[in-house]
């Protein structure tokens, strides 16, 4: 199955490059292909063209920031915050394909995520979601998340974690 996503933050500098990567990484082990544009302080990397969208069996947009839907009008569409594409990318990618209408197989006791993803709708006035901006993540949050199987997002996990690498 063919997937798009955009992935944004406030800042725009580390957190939606670590989505991205994660959703790449899930896509490629669930078996899908998906094409990430990644919106930051830089401006908009790897721009997702028309064909890329027209391609496109479903959208995933893991933001904490704005992004626009216009582009994306009738397509099968998750929305969810930024961590969410780093910490559960392939939860995602299965609410994608399964809003696509394709065949989702999902290991025993695996929950799917909130199709509209926690975090809630962006604020009208602000455009940005409920929890955008905050940066602050508690310590029982951290050790509640689960790990990543490799990877750059992994190494980087570990390292704020303070934890050494295996």
């Amino acid at each position: 199955m063919k997937l798009v996503a955009v992935t944004s933050c406030p800042t725009g500098i580390a957190h939606s490059q670590m989505a991205a990567e994660g959703l790449e990484q899930a896509a490629e082990n669930l078996g899908h292909e998906i094409k990430v544009e990644i919106q930051g302080a830089m401006g908009a990397e790897n721009e997702l063209t028309g064909e890329d969208v027209a391609e496109a069996d479903a959208v995933i947009i893991a933001a904490d920031t704005s992004v626009s839907r216009d582009r994306f009008e009738g397509k099968p569409l998750v929305k969810a915050p930024v961590k969410d594409g780093i910490n559960d990318a392939e939860d995602l990618i299965r609410t994608a394909v399964e809003k696509a209408g394709g065949n989702v197989e999902s290991p025993a006791g695996d929950e799917q995520p909130d199709t509209e993803g926690a975090g809630g709708e962006p604020d009208a006035e602000t455009g940005q979601s409920p929890d955008a901006g905050t940066g602050s993540t508690s310590k029982s949050e951290e050790s509640d998340r689960k790990e990543d199987d490799g990877g750059i997002v992994a190494k980087i996990k570990s390292l704020f974690k303070g934890a050494a690498e295996p």
